[in-house]
């Protein structure tokens, strides 16, 4: 009996090995085609951003990252560009630590002075001097909305200058760097470190769930820019562009449900600016329909729209 029992475990121990190596083969069957799939979809997603920066008469940077996945498109990712309005993303991440680390309160209120008043503030210098009151959560958003100016500087004085630049150091984004208040050329960043600034935040690096929630709901204001342009309206999409007279910037993180990714595009040398902001909506528009289907899709690429999630032909 005990030989035949030892001859049992044998039999099942044999079993087992000629057994798992057809497991795993038809479970390499059943995966391998749907990422090759996927693969073909990502390398055309690539090969139409790489020829919209191809065409486009000037420089530019482009950073796509697939937030599930961490695949990534790059072009030109570690060249420094001016950052143009775009660095106030920074700034904002700053005031939200700060806020964190019981620095400040979001809620302080701000009086509205004079001498803050500077170009390009369209809601602050409609402001009645030494009598508005306003939080710094609402100048953040006015910095972000309409990329008023001197909301901008009037955060940077309150949550400093070098502090932004601390925190930058921190993450390890050594290239991004808040030089001078708005506007200014000497604001820099690269295409990557911008785009890993909003991942950091979006991954719990930085904030923890509240405040990195509600940053990005103030990031996610609905404002003039050349991301969301082409992509669904009701789509939440935090985001913020920059300009400069050759240079047209736009950094962002689009929450397509259950596929997030970052889009990250800074340029400069453009001889038409406006061919630069086309060139991003074009990119921005490429990922978008990409991780859409992605999001929506069976592992064998069966999309499924919402209206049809419930119907089969």
């Amino acid at each position: 009996m005990g030989h035949s029992a030892r001859d049992c475990r044998a039999f099942r121990l044999v079993s087992c090995f000629l057994i798992l190596p057809l497991f795993f083969c038809a479970s390499a069957f059943a995966q391998g085609p749907a990422q090759e799939k996927q693969q073909v979809l990502w390398q055309k997603m690539e090969r139409d951003i790489r020829q919209v920066t191809q065409n486009l008469d000037g420089v530019m940077g482009v950073v796509v990252k697939d937030l599930t996945s961490n695949q990534t498109i790059t072009i030109l990712p570690d060249e420094v560009f001016p950052t143009a309005s775009s660095i106030k993303v920074a700034v904002l991440v700053e005031l939200y630590r700060q806020a964190q680390d019981g620095k400040l309160k979001l809620t302080d209120i701000y009086v509205v002075q004079k001498p803050d008043i500077v170009p390009d503030s369209s809601i602050m210098e409609g402001l009645t001097p030494g009598v508005t009151k306003i939080t710094l959560r609402d100048l953040a958003t006015m910095m972000v909305a309409v990329s008023d100016n001197s909301a901008t500087n009037v955060l940077i004085d309150r949550v400093g200058m070098e502090n932004v630049n601390a925190m930058l150091d921190s993450l390890g984004l050594t290239h991004t760097r808040l030089r001078r208040k708005m506007m200014d050329l000497k604001n820099i960043a690269t295409p990557r470190e911008l785009g890993s600034l909003l991942e950091l935040v979006y991954r719990g690096k930085v904030l923890n769930k509240e405040n990195a929630d509600d940053l990005f709901t103030v990031l996610s204001t609905h404002k003039s820019s050349w991301i969301p342009r082409d992509l669904p309206e009701d789509l939440k999409i935090a985001n913020k562009p920059g300009e400069l007279e050759g240079v047209r910037n736009d950094i962002g993180l689009i929450f397509v449900e259950k596929r997030p990714y970052i889009v990250s595009v800074m340029s400069s040398y453009l001889r038409n600016e406006r061919d630069g902001e086309e060139a991003i909506a074009r990119i921005s528009g490429i990922a978008y329909r990409t991780f859409d289907r992605l999001a929506r899709a069976s592992d064998y690429g069966r999309v499924i729209s919402p209206a049809n999630s419930g119907t089969s032909h």
